[in-house]
């Protein structure tokens, strides 16, 4: 599970600040499995912090992911509220840490699927940057974005 910030045009609806990033927009956040594949999504405003936008995604995950027990997640989700209320979904979240004592940029384990996913979503134009003036219409191009990926794949294996 992780979230981006990316910035949308002046076309309108809803947009905030992440004062982190420094993007003036809003943010995606994902859920997926370990092959990269999104299992669920959501699109704030830029200002909704990282556990606030953990629970609207966890929120009604149960019932459609009822194997799921485990997500990973980087420092950003951890902390006792997020961690107990997800608990009480019936999910734990493990907090992927960088090694000790490393310095720079490296590699985390496990984290590297989710801005893999991040990676195929921003080589679609259309979410190269967030156009849409509906949270809903940008939460559909993910889908669309997505279902395109998975048969592309579908079509080279056949």
């Amino acid at each position: 599970m992780d979230s981006q910030s990316v910035r949308t045009t002046q076309a309108g609806g809803v947009r905030g600040y992440d004062g982190g990033k420094g993007v003036q927009g809003r943010k995606r956040h994902l859920l997926v499995d370990t092959e990269g594949l999104v299992l669920a999504h959501e699109v704030t405003g830029a200002h909704v912090s990282d556990q606030a936008g953990a629970r609207r995604l966890l929120s009604g995950l149960r019932p459609l992911q009822p194997r799921l027990e485990l997500i990973w997640a980087d420092g950003a989700y951890a902390g006792q509220p997020l961690s107990s209320w997800a608990s009480e979904q019936g999910v734990q979240i493990e907090i992927v840490r960088p090694a000790e004592g490393q310095k720079g940029f490296a590699v985390q384990p496990r984290r590297w699927v989710v801005e893999r996913t991040f990676g195929w979503l921003g080589r679609s134009r259309r979410l190269a940057k967030d156009y849409e003036r509906r949270l809903q219409s940008a939460e559909a191009f993910i889908t669309l974005t997505m279902i395109h990926l998975m048969l592309r794949r579908l079509a080279r294996s056949a």
